[in-house]
C-alpha cells in the first residue's frame, strides 16, 4: 500500500459550470484521491479547498502542479497546490 502524501488544493474565481469536474478529473487521471472538501459561492464567487492523497507512485506532483495551471488558465481561476508538509512545518516552529 502507498504512503499518504497529502496536498492541499485551492481554486477560487467566478462561478461556473465545470470547475469540480475539471479539478476532480484531473486528480483521477493522475491517480490522486481526494480525502477532504469543502466548497461555497458567494456572490458569485467561488471558493473551494480540498485535501488530496497524491502518495500513489502513478502520481507526479510537478504533472499535478502543470496540469492544475493549465486549467485555472482556461477557466479564468486561480488554482494553487501545495505539499501538506508546508503546513505542518509552520504549526511547528
Amino acid at each position: 500500500m502507498n504512503e499518504v502524501k497529502k496536498a492541499v488544493i485551492s481554486v477560487l474565481g467566478a462561478d461556473r459550470k465545470g470547475i469540480i469536474a475539471g479539478v476532480s478529473r484531473i486528480l483521477f487521471e493522475n491517480d490522486a484521491n481526494i480525502l477532504d472538501i469543502s466548497q461555497t459561492i458567494v456572490s458569485g464567487l467561488f471558493s473551494m479547498i480540498l485535501i488530496a492523497d497524491i502518495g500513489s507512485t502513478q502520481c507526479s506532483f510537478d504533472a499535478l502542479k502543470s496540469q492544475l495551471d493549465a486549467l485555472g488558465r482556461e477557466l479564468c481561476l486561480q488554482i494553487r497546490i501545495q505539499r501538506s508538509e508546508i503546513f505542518e512545518a509552520m504549526h511547528q516552529i
